[in-house]
């Protein structure tokens, strides 16, 4: 992952341990002054709350722990790898877009940032500048022309 997938995560592992946590034990206890735990919605709402967010910290933990950060910023050359922006025409419309290759983790089509695992990083890797990838879509088969390949 990059280091500002890193970041992400660990900025959401310390809200989650130091502002969701408090506020779901003060729920639960408030739930529990309210008398009847088994007809207690409050008190059920609060609980499961509890065990989601416990897990969601788990799973950061865990992704934090085993993550390799690769600074994008080091790496350097002319083929598609991993961390690379990829300037692509769209050879049906002439559209121009870019797209970052990352982690699964970090993935945001909306912000420009592709799973290293989605088919159009996949048809990418390994391409340079100046080479028309063919990309299998769920919409069907799109053709891009790579037009620039830099590290950011």
């Amino acid at each position: 992952m990059t280091a500002l997938g890193y970041v992400a995560l660990e900025v959401e592992l310390k809200r989650r341990q130091q502002e969701d946590r408090p506020r779901i034990i003060a729920a639960i206890s408030e739930a529990r002054s309210h008398g009847d735990l088994s007809e207690n919605a409050e008190y059920h709402a609060a609980k499961e709350a509890q065990a989601h967010n416990e897990g969601r910290i788990a799973e950061l933990e865990d992704k934090l722990s085993r993550s390799e950060v690769i600074d994008v910023s080091k790496l350097s050359g002319n083929t598609i790898k991993f961390g690379a922006t990829v300037s692509l025409i769209d050879e049906d419309t002439e559209e121009e877009r870019a797209y970052q290759i990352v982690g699964e983790t970090e993935a945001d089509v909306k912000e420009g940032r592709v799973s290293i695992t989605s088919p159009i990083a996949r048809a990418l890797i390994g391409k340079k500048a100046g080479d028309t990838v063919e990309v299998n879509t769920p919409g069907g088969g799109k053709s891009y022309e790579i037009t620039k390949v830099a590290f950011k």
